[in-house]
């Protein structure tokens, strides 16, 4: 399987993240794109390719030409006021009060911000842009006739809607990718989600549409972070209405009840006829990772694989979380190997 991959994601490097009441060490960090590939590598998965650059056209796509500005500049505008240093809001825009961007800079990263958990670094417009276009290659191959592609994302992505960031996401990959497919002609892109935290993002940018089926496979919201969006009765709105499928899943889930879950998103997926598909591949549903609560081990990301490809889809994996990086590796490359096993 073709690899795209960008060495500019490791120009974001939080140091910390505010999390649990507290400055902790960021999860979000290099060394798990750089574990991901080491063991890409190391089985011969396949080829390795950078991206090309694609420019800021798909982007505004699916995010607001505002947003994307700030992005651009956020760090550097804070950098004249506070010094050296990764920017963090201090304030949101909440319930009652005016949705209104303000020019002082603490004011603005508050108003993009959807929590205190993903600083905006020296470095993280030049990485986000550099994830998007990973992303966007990667389609370019598959809409060339590659059977499945793997775009290794960094910084993630699924968290980021249309003029928000939040949980360690800039630039929503998998959804600039799928408008992509759209824009060039795919009629209908299904979306799966995969990762342990619900794809807010991605769900809020296609929540009213028809052409594209957003599946998302998660922990419990009420009970883990987004928190507020991914219940099961979020089924989109207007066009859109029975294209979002949300299936929640209770901490300390194992694979028998996971498969319950993909074997649902697959059959919705086959319903919808897609005629691409982007997964969203997250492997914090590992029962070692730090920040997450579901119990799969690192044999059923191969189970995982194989029933993804039964689909029998042109495929599009995009790299969202996982934090378990001693075991990140094995886990991502065996979705991709038991897809590739199974795949014609």
């Amino acid at each position: 399987m073709l690899t795209v991959y960008s060495e500019d994601h490791a120009h974001h490097h939080a140091e910390a993240e505010l999390a649990g009441g507290r400055m902790r060490p960021a999860v979000e960090v290099p060394a798990r794109a750089y574990a991901i590939l080491e063991r890409a590598r190391a089985v011969g998965l396949g080829e390795v390719v950078p991206p090309a650059e694609h420019g800021r056209a798909p982007l505004e796509r699916v995010h607001s030409p505002s947003y994307l500005s700030f992005l651009e500049s956020a760090w550097e505008a804070w950098r004249e006021v506070h010094g050296e240093g990764d920017a963090f809001p201090i304030r949101w825009v909440v319930r009652g009060m005016r949705q209104q961007e303000p020019k002082a800079i603490e004011g603005r990263v508050g108003y993009y911000a959807g929590d205190a958990g993903s600083p905006i670094t020296a470095g993280t417009w030049r990485a986000a842009r550099a994830s998007a276009d990973v992303a966007l290659s990667g389609m370019d191959q598959v809409l060339a006739g590659r059977g499945s592609v793997f775009s290794l994302c960094r910084p993630p992505g699924h968290h980021a809607s249309r003029d928000v960031f939040s949980g360690y996401c800039y630039l929503n990959n998998a959804a600039v990718a799928a408008q992509a497919a759209r824009d060039r002609g795919a009629g209908r892109v299904a979306i799966v989600d995969i990762d342990y935290h619900h794809g807010d993002g991605t769900q809020t940018v296609f929540y009213d549409r028809a052409d594209v089926l957003f599946a998302s496979i998660h922990a419990d919201p009420a009970e883990e972070y987004p928190y507020y969006l991914g219940y099961g009765d979020e089924r989109g709105a207007g066009d859109g209405h029975g294209f979002n499928l949300n299936l929640p899943l209770a901490a300390g889930t194992r694979y028998d009840r996971y498969r319950e879950a993909l074997d649902a998103a697959c059959a919705a997926v086959e319903a919808f006829g897609a005629d691409v598909l982007v997964i969203s591949l997250g492997a914090d549903t590992y029962e070692g990772d730090p920040i997450s609560n579901f119990a799969l081990t690192s044999p059923d990301f191969l189970r995982i694989g194989e029933r993804i490809a039964r689909l029998g889809r042109p495929t599009l994996f995009v790299m969202e979380g996982g934090y378990a990086v001693s075991a990140l590796g094995e886990n991502v490359v065996n979705v991709l190997a038991g897809f590739e096993e199974v795949a014609p």
